[in-house]
Parts: structure tokens; sequence; C-alpha cells
């Protein structure tokens, strides 16, 4: 039920592919998401190669069912990280922050599927013309870094553009979106928000609390004026950055001023000094679960849904 081609390019049974969020991540939560029909993804964030290393040694020790690893490919380490996904032959990587174009006849080679992140209409078109397997498609809503327009416009836009699968990103936490997706085009979807408050997310309690409490305008928007603008729950530490940003800070002394926020949030459970990036879904999202019970939840819901559809 609900097998997509992008099921078939990744030898997944649900067409749901969890986010690549760094520091939440880790080999625990994308092997539970793999073992529960999706595919799960561990986040490289800013990690060097040593750690994304034990990272796929450990959700091989999960699951025996196919799993991707997500590049920064503005990463310090990028490079290396590279190299160490060619040598162990990932099944799926996913991109964001940049062109994985110089890359991807070597990944052909190994038989890994590259699925670059895409904001724009133009960015898709380019991504498709390298040789990128799919795309996802990432709206506005989603957290952490993110692009202008909205998963609903853009979406469509992409899906007339290219030819290659669409996966839809931002603003997705239920089985209703996956049906509006797939009714927009896509073939599946990408979840990140939802699958952070999981039993098996190593993000901090403190971090997953402030997500279940969130509201629909909780989660706002820094960094606009640096050009790389990103989303979070506002807190202490979004309010500090953004009087910072009215202050006409330079680039560089903002970037030192977020630096480490993330690991704060995520890994100490720092709540007020870290960034906690989530999407605008947070609203909707009121338990801990399962990685098990969220997929199978979404596909309940979308089966039903569009089993009353087919009915009107």
């Amino acid at each position: 039920m609900f097998r997509t081609e992008i099921c078939d390019i990744l030898n997944i049974k649900y067409p749901i592919i969890q986010g690549g969020m760094a520091w939440a991540a880790t080999a625990e939560l994308a092997g539970a998401v793999s073992n529960a029909g999706g595919l799960g993804i561990i986040g490289c964030g800013h990690a060097p190669a040593s750690v994304i290393k034990e990272e796929i040694k450990k959700v091989r020790q999960i699951t025996d069912k196919p799993y991707g690893v997500n590049v920064m490919l503005l990463s310090p380490h990028v490079e290396e990280v590279i190299e160490l996904l060619l040598e162990e032959k990932v099944p799926v990587i996913t991109t964001g922050a940049g062109n994985p174009g110089k890359y991807i006849d070597k990944f052909k080679e190994i038989g890994t599927k590259v699925i670059p992140v895409v904001p724009t209409v133009a960015l898709a078109k380019r991504m498709e013309k390298v040789g990128a397997d799919a795309i996802i498609v990432e709206g506005t809503e989603a957290g952490g870094h993110i692009g202008e327009l909205t998963t609903m416009t853009l979406l469509p836009q992409i899906v007339d553009a290219v030819k290659i699968p669409v996966i839809a990103a931002g603003g997705i936490a239920d089985g209703r979106g996956l049906i509006a997706a797939l009714a927009l085009g896509a073939k599946g979807v990408q979840i990140g928000t939802r699958f952070v408050c999981t039993n098996e997310c190593v993000a901090h309690d403190n971090f997953k609390q402030v997500i279940l409490k969130a509201g629909d305008r909780d989660a706002i928007v820094t960094g606009r004026s640096t050009g790389h603008p990103v989303r979070a729950i506002k807190n202490k530490f979004t309010k500090r950055f953004l009087d910072l940003e009215k202050g006409n800070l330079d680039l560089e002394e903002l970037t030192e001023f977020g630096a480490g926020a993330l690991r704060k949030a995520v890994i100490e459970g720092d709540i007020d000094n870290g960034t906690i990036m989530a999407g605008q879904i947070s609203g909707l999202i009121k338990d801990i679960k399962s990685c098990e019970e969220v997929v199978s939840d979404i596909i309940s819901e979308a089966i039903e849904i569009r089993n009353t559809l087919i009915n009107i």
C-alpha cells in the first residue's frame, strides 16, 4: 500500500524518508526508521569522518535494511566524509547546502543513490542535469536551514519542471501530509521534526518537550541578514540572535555567537541557550512514540483518507 517509484529506487516498504538532522539523526534513529519500513538517515552535520564511520557501523548492527547518510556540503570535513561513504558503499546519500555534482559519478559507479535537497526550481533542474537519482523539495516550513518558498507552492512547480522523482519535505508529520504531498505530485516525503519526538531519537528530553509544547507560531526564523536563515523554536537564544542581527553584527560575529548552539540544545538539553531547530509542524506534535508507531500511524491515516476520497 502506497508503494511508489521512490520505494523501488531505494528498496524500502513505505515512501517515508527521515530527515538528516545534525546531532539528532544518529544510528539509533536511522536504524529504527529503516526497520519500520522507511529510509533512516544518519545526519553528518559538521562531524568528521571518524564519527560517521562509527555511526555507520552501529546502524548496520541495528538494521539489515537500506539506510542513508546526509552530507552537509559546507562542512569542513566534507571531502573526508565523501571518501568514507564511497569506501563504505553507503546505499543512499542526501545532500544539503551545496551542489554534489562533482561526486555523483563516483557514487553511481558503486550503486549509491544520490538525492540532493533543493529549495528552488532552478536548483532542482541543475541537480537533474548532473545526474541526481531523485530530489528532496524542502519548503520554508521545515526546521533548520531553510529557503523562502512554501512546500505547497514549490512542490508542484518542481514536479512539473523535472522528470526524476520528487520527495516533499517541510510541514509534514502525518498521513494527511503524505496524502497532500502525493496529490501534488511527490513520490514520497521526508519527515524530520516528527521523528525527533520518538523513543529512539537520542535528543535530550528537554529538547523533545519544547517541541511537544510548541504552538503554531513558535517556530521562527533567525539569520535572514546572513543569507543563511534558520528555523527554530523561539527561546532566549533566538531572541538574543535577532537582537544581534538588528545591531548589524557581521556574519563572522554571528557565526561565532551561534557556534555549538545546536549541540547545547539537542545533546545537553540547554533549551535557553541552545538552538531548538524544528519545523512549523511542531504545533501538531503532541506525543513521543516509537518510530514503528509513527510510520504505522502515518500509513494507516493515509489509507483511511484515501478510502474516504475514493468514496466522495
